[in-house]
C-alpha cells in the first residue's frame, strides 16, 4: 500500500500521523491499493475557515485570473491523464479505456465548457430601472460520488472557482485517491492556499457536519436520492442553498421504426458503460409489442459483447462494481426481479470466475410497473424491458417515475423523436443515441434532484444575484 494520504487545508497537507485511515480497495482483485486519513467534524470546521479565510482575495481575483486558473487545471489534467486514468481504475474498476477517454477526457471538457460560459458572462447589466450584478455565492461544500469522481469534481471545482468562490471538497471514501491528485495539480499551478480544500471520510463523520456548517453558503452534492435528503435536511437548519445531483431511473423509448441493431447497440451501452454505474443510465428499455421479441432478441446476442473482464486490459468494456457492497446490492435486485416474476433473459446473479464484484450484463422483459425493477435505481448493468402497444402509453411508461434525470427516444424520423422527447419529464433526453453534452445543463426533474450542473447554467449555480434599484444608468455601455 502506499502513503498515506492527508487533508489539505489552508494549502498545506497535513501528516496523517496517528490518524485513523480509509483503506481503499481495488474491486477487481481485493488488493489494497492506497489510503486516506478519515476525517471528522473538527477536520471540517478547520478546512471551512480556511476556505472563509481565502474567499475575499478569490471574490476579488478578476475573472481572467480565475480561468487562468482553471485553464491550468485543465492542462494539469491533461498531462496526468495516463496517471489519473490508473488511478480510477485501480480505486474503482472502471476499465483504463474508458477511464482515459471519459472519466477523465469528460473532465478536461467540462473544464473547457465552463471556462467558455465564463468568458461570456455579463457580471452587471441594466434591467428596468435596476443595476442587476452577480456575486459568488461564497464558500462551497462540494461533496462528490465513486461512480465518475473526477468529472463530479471538475463540474464542482471548475462551476465555483470561476464564479468566485472557494471550495470545501469531500471526495467519495470509495475512490478517493483521483482527488489526492487533483490537489497536488492545485497546487502545482499556484492556486492560493485555502480557495479549495480537501477533506476525506465517509458521510455520517464530514458530509454531514460540512452541509450543516453554518459558513458554509452552498452545498453542491452528487450521490443517492436517499443520501440527498439528508444532506438537505442538514443544510436546511441554516437555510443553505443546494444543488443536488440524485438518482434516476431513465427510459428508452423505442419507436416503432427505430433501427434495431443501432437502438438496441444505443440502450445497452447506455445501462452497461461503467458496469451501469452511470445516474443517467438507460434502465428501461419502453419497446413496441410488434418489434419486442426481435428486439430482445438482438439485446441477447449484443449483451455478449459486454461480458466482464480485467479492467486493466485496453479491450475490456466492463469491470467489476466498484466495491464488495454495491455487488450485494445490484445482486439483491436481480433476485428480487425474478421473485416478482419478471422474465430473465441473460445474466442473473451466477458468479463470475474473475473475482466477487463481477456481475454479469443483464437483461429482463415483461417488467411490469408494479415491480421494483421498474422503479428503483439498481446502479448495475441490469435493463428492465417493458413492452407497449400505443404511443401515449410508452409516453405513460416513461414518466411513471419518481426520478426525472434523464431519457432516450429512437426512431428513422428525428422530428417524429423530437415530438416524444418533449413529452418526457425529464432533465436531459437523447436522440438516437445523442450522448452526454457537458457544453448544455445537466440535472434533473422531480426526486432527481434540485439546479443544474454543466456549461452555463453549471456556472450560474454558484452566483448570486444583486439588484441595485435605481441604478441602471450607471451600468457601463462599452
Amino acid at each position: 500500500m502506499s502513503a498515506v494520504a492527508g487533508h489539505v487545508i489552508g494549502g498545506r497537507v497535513e501528516s496523517p500521523q496517528g490518524c485513523a485511515v480509509i483503506e481503499v480497495v481495488n474491486p477487481a482483485d481485493g488488493a489494497v491499493v492506497g489510503a486516506v486519513v478519515s476525517g471528522d467534524a473538527g477536520d471540517v470546521d478547520r478546512a471551512v475557515a480556511a476556505a472563509r479565510a481565502a474567499l475575499p482575495g478569490w471574490a476579488a481575483a478578476p475573472m481572467e485570473e480565475r480561468i487562468r486558473i482553471v485553464e491550468a487545471l485543465a492542462a494539469g489534467l491533461d498531462e496526468h491523464r495516463e496517471r489519473l486514468a490508473a488511478t480510477l481504475t485501480a480505486e474503482m474498476g472502471t476499465p483504463i479505456a474508458f477511464a482515459r477517454a471519459a472519466q477523465v477526457g469528460v473532465a478536461i471538457a467540462d473544464l473547457r465548457q465552463l471556462i467558455a460560459a465564463a468568458r461570456e458572462h455579463v457580471s452587471a447589466e441594466a434591467v428596468s430601472n435596476s443595476l442587476v450584478v452577480t456575486e459568488p455565492v461564497g464558500v462551497v461544500a462540494a461533496i462528490t460520488p465513486w461512480n465518475f469522481p473526477l468529472h463530479q469534481i471538475m463540474l464542482k471545482l471548475g462551476g465555483a472557482l470561476l464564479a468566485g468562490c472557494t471550495v470545501v471538497l469531500k471526495p467519495s471514501e470509495v475512490a478517493p485517491l483521483n482527488a489526492v491528485i487533483v490537489a497536488e495539480i492545485l497546487d502545482a499551478i499556484g492556486l492560493p492556499a485555502g480557495v479549495v480544500d480537501v477533506v476525506f471520510g465517509d458521510g455520517p463523520a464530514v458530509g454531514e457536519p460540512l452541509a450543516a456548517h453554518p459558513d458554509v453558503d452552498m452545498v453542491t452534492f452528487t450521490g443517492s436520492r436517499a443520501v440527498g435528503e439528508r444532506i438537505a435536511r442538514a443544510a436546511s437548519a441554516t437555510v443553505t442553498r443546494v444543488a443536488l445531483e440524485l438518482g434516476g431511473k431513465s427510459a428508452a423509448v423505442i419507436l416503432d421504426d427505430a433501427p434495431l441493431e443501432a437502438s438496441v447497440a444505443g440502450v445497452l451501452a447506455s445501462c452497461f458503460a461503467n458496469a451501469g454505474q452511470t445516474c443517467a443510465a438507460l434502465t428501461r428499455a419502453l419497446v413496441p409489442e410488434t418489434i419486442k421479441s426481435r428486439w430482445e432478441d438482438a439485446a441477447v446476442a449484443a449483451a455478449q459483447t459486454w461480458m466482464p473482464g480485467d479492467p486493466r486490459d485496453e479491450d475490456t468494456r466492463m469491470g467489476p462494481l466498484a466495491s464488495a457492497a454495491q455487488h450485494s446490492r445490484v445482486v439483491a435486485h436481480i433476485t428480487r426481479a425474478q421473485e416478482e416474476g419478471a422474465r430473465l433473459l441473460v445474466g442473473g446473479t451466477q458468479a463470475l470466475e474473475i473475482g466477487e464484484a463481477y456481475v454479469r450484463p443483464t437483461i429482463f422483459t415483461d417488467v411490469d410497473p408494479d415491480m421494483a425493477l421498474f422503479r428503483d435505481e439498481v446502479f448495475g448493468p441490469v435493463l428492465a424491458i417493458t413492452g407497449y402497444r400505443t404511443i401515449d402509453e410508452a409516453v405513460a411508461l416513461a414518466n411513471d417515475s419518481d426520478y426525472g434525470l434523464s431519457g432516450g427516444v429512437w426512431s428513422a424520423d428525428e422530428v417524429r423523436a423530437l415530438e416524444i422527447a418533449l413529452r418526457l419529464r425529464t432533465g436531459t433526453v437523447g436522440i438516437n443515441g445523442a450522448g452526454l453534452d457537458v457544453g448544455a445543463p445537466f440535472g434533473g426533474y422531480k426526486q432527481s434532484g434540485l439546479g443544474r450542473e454543466a456549461g452555463r447554467l453549471g456556472f450560474e449555480e454558484f452566483l448570486e444575484v444583486k439588484s441595485v434599484m435605481g441604478a441602471a444608468h450607471l451600468v457601463k455601455t462599452s
